[in-house]
């Protein structure tokens, strides 16, 4: 419990963490008043703040450490809602491809690498467990860019422009991508982010329209190309089992 020397908004950020710290399961807000014995008001100003900066994560009225957490702990995986619900179907993807496969997440302008399984042959590819790049480049940002809130998509895209990371005629031509990802519910992408990399993704639902995530699936353009309808029937696939899951646990 805080002590009186310690009621700071810096210091009920970090007790509030601290907590989350200590359990390994989503919480509701009910739970977390009994646990910091915070008022309910202060909880959720602070919540909402951390929510804002990815530390923290809330799906249907729970809580649980968020992807801005995974650089600072690795045990994240162990608690992520997300990727307990996802790991099966990523590790049956990359084995019946034989290909590297990760999970995503967009935080605010970024998309953030949650965990990845690796191929067993060698890629080259920025996305790393942890690692974060812009929400503007690659099969995986446009699959997320694609089912954010319209005035947040616009809102990525501004900023990119402001910070020189697209022209206008780039962040025209992002703007269609974004439409033909919401049509087919996929994302293709060959070269975009590495060089010589050919990249999967489909976007994972819990509410119609509303993605928690991607599934990806990355691979050398020369071994892709040849089976690329496979790699993407079996991504969209994965997509579609894991989405079937976290639907499920609404019933």
């Amino acid at each position: 419990m805080l002590s009186q020397s310690d009621k700071g908004g810096a210091d009920r950020v970090l007790y509030i963490l601290s907590v989350f710290a200590k359990i390994e399961r989503p919480v509701t807000v009910a739970e977390l008043i009994t646990l910091t014995a915070l008022p309910q008001s202060t909880l959720y100003r602070q919540l909402t703040l951390l929510k804002k900066w990815g530390f923290v994560f809330e799906v249907q009225g729970e809580y649980m450490p968020g992807p801005r957490c995974l650089p600072l702990a690795w045990g994240f995986n162990h608690s992520s809602f997300l990727l307990q619900h996802a790991r099966k179907d990523m590790l049956a993807l990359s084995t019946q491809t034989g290909e590297s496969v990760g999970i995503l997440v967009a935080v605010e302008d970024v998309a953030v690498c949650l965990d990845m399984v690796e191929s067993t042959s060698s890629l080259r590819c920025s996305f790393v467990k942890g690692r974060s790049l812009p929400l503007i480049r690659g099969a995986s940002a446009k699959s997320l860019l694609a089912f954010l809130p319209p005035a947040k998509q616009q809102a990525v895209v501004q900023q990119a422009i402001a910070q020189g990371l697209l022209n206008t005629a780039q962040a025209e031509q992002l703007k269609a991508d974004v439409i033909t990802v919401q049509q087919h519910g996929y994302a293709v992408s060959e070269g975009e982010v590495d060089d010589g990399v050919w990249g999967v993704s489909a976007p994972l639902f819990q509410h119609k329209n509303s993605a928690l995530g991607v599934i990806t699936l990355m691979a050398p353009t020369a071994r892709a190309s040849p089976r690329a309808q496979q790699l993407i029937h079996a991504t969209v696939r994965a997509a579609s089992s894991i989405s079937s899951t976290l639907a499920a646990l609404l019933d």
